[in-house]
């Protein structure tokens, strides 16, 4: 057996009520991605070949999102929801009439580990025929429980609703993962599978019983309670997130990082963190982003979808938006936004500004207050300031609009022609002063308000 050759079905066609969304319960976001999205790449990470998801009718916006990770994958319906047996079956066609081995996984578990996955992948390479995943619960309300004969082999899996008390009493419980040596098997087993029970559904947990009974052999790979949580509410994906998140820090760490206060920190799932990085509390950091070595980001920072290049610094109280990026040594300081937009090397934008749709030349200075005005109404237009410009507080440049290399702006100007390099360029009125006036006015409205 080979990973390449191994087929991974994953189960998504549960309604999620619980979770009281209009949004279908495995598209819900984990670290800025969706629980499936974290399924699909730890199958990949652990060199499976072949995915397959299976979902609910009425569910295109799964399919969708499966393929849009993987546009090989197959999206098979479940027509009725009779079980996890019957759900496997509406994807026989993607493992009939193959040799190789089947795991069965869940859109809901997005919290697996790659090393689980390869750990189960080789007891079945050491000549198990199914393989449980299996978890010491404190307390295992809901969950089926992992069933050993005299010999301490796994003989079955009984769910709670038909477990007697004996087997209620056991710790040791069923996450619901299981794995298949051989695809020929699983079809086997699953014809065998009735619904005699509480629920009157198709369990694919009776396989295990009914794989003893055929003289193959069963193992459990034991994992955690957290790793294979199951997400079914609001609130299990807030522990969901807050799991993921502590993996996400402790990354980064380990990578030569430092968080002054991780928890406060909330990194997404693709977020890259280079070394001798400091970031400060309370930073959001949206997917696609990435962080050179010996940045700096200051608290209360909004970063997504951007780049920040060696040694540069960010904030406080800065936002990045998709498209900004930031050279080396740049600084992108207090209430600062930047959207699509270059900051070139040792560029300066530092005070209460906002930069759109723009480049900012090498160690150029943007003073405070100043914008650009991208937007006309109808259409986004750029801004191009040149190296070494020095652009006066409260400017407001209308784009489209170049400044030149070295070129100043007086403060407080509107600039909506092209500047040359070196030139300075301001639309100020003159400045005028009037002798005595605030006196006299002052003078004026105390004798208004006296009478």
């Amino acid at each position: 057996m080979t990973q390449a050759s191994v087929l991974a079905i994953i189960l998504a066609a549960g309604k999620g009520t619980r979770m009281k969304s209009a949004l279908p319960k495995v598209l819900h976001r984990l670290a800025g991605a969706p629980m499936l999205a974290h399924v699909l790449r730890s199958v990949a990470a652990a060199g499976i070949g072949r995915a397959c998801v299976v979902v609910g009718p009425d569910m295109d916006k799964v399919g969708a999102a499966a393929r849009a990770i993987d546009p090989k994958l197959d999206v098979f319906v479940q027509p009725e929801q009779l079980g996890t047996a019957d759900a496997l079956k509406a994807a026989r066609a993607a493992f009939e009439g193959s040799d190789g081995a089947v795991l069965v996984l869940y859109g809901d578990t997005p919290l697996l580990r790659t090393e689980t996955l390869k750990a189960v992948l080789g007891e079945l390479e050491a000549g198990a025929d199914v393989v449980v995943i299996g978890f010491e619960a404190e307390d295992p309300t809901g969950y089926g429980r992992l069933l050993f004969d005299d010999h301490g082999q796994l003989a079955g899996i009984r769910e709670e609703k038909d477990a007697s008390p004996a087997e209620r009493a056991l710790t040791l419980c069923n996450s619901g993962i299981l794995a298949f040596r051989a695809s020929k098997t699983l079809g086997r087993l699953l014809s065998k599978i009735g619904n005699d029970n509480a629920k009157g559904e198709f369990y694919l947990t009776d396989a295990v019983a009914l794989a003893r009974n055929e003289g193959l052999h069963a193992r459990v790979v034991l994992s955690n309670a957290e790793e294979v949580l199951g997400v079914n509410s609001r609130a299990e994906l807030a522990t969901a997130e807050a799991l993921m998140q502590r993996r996400l820090r402790a990354a980064v760490m380990a990578n030569g990082a430092t968080l002054v206060a991780p928890d406060t920190v909330f990194l997404s799932h693709d977020t890259e963190v280079g070394r001798d990085v400091l970031i400060e509390p309370n930073v959001v950091i949206g997917p696609g982003v990435t962080i050179d070595n010996g940045v700096t980001i200051r608290a209360f920072c909004h970063i997504e979808a951007a780049k920040i290049g060696p040694g540069a610094t960010v904030g406080p109280f800065a936002r990045l938006r998709p498209g900004a990026a930031l050279a080396k040594d740049a600084h992108v300081g207090n209430f600062v936004e930047i959207k699509q937009a270059e900051i070139a090397e040792g560029a300066k934008v530092n005070h209460l500004t906002y930069i759109g749709d723009a480049s900012v030349g090498a160690r150029a200075n943007v003073g405070a207050g100043t914008i650009t005005c991208n937007y006309d109404g109808f259409a986004k237009h750029r801004t191009e300031i040149g190296a070494g410009a020095f652009i006066g507080s409260n400017s407001s440049l209308v784009a489209p609009v170049k400044i030149g290399d070295g070129a100043y702006i007086g403060s407080g100007s509107v600039i909506t022609k092209d500047v040359p390099a070196d030139a300075l360029a301001l639309t100020r009125t003159p400045q005028e002063e009037k002798a005595g006036w605030a006196a006299k006015v002052r003078a004026r409205r105390a004798r208004d308000k006296s009478k």
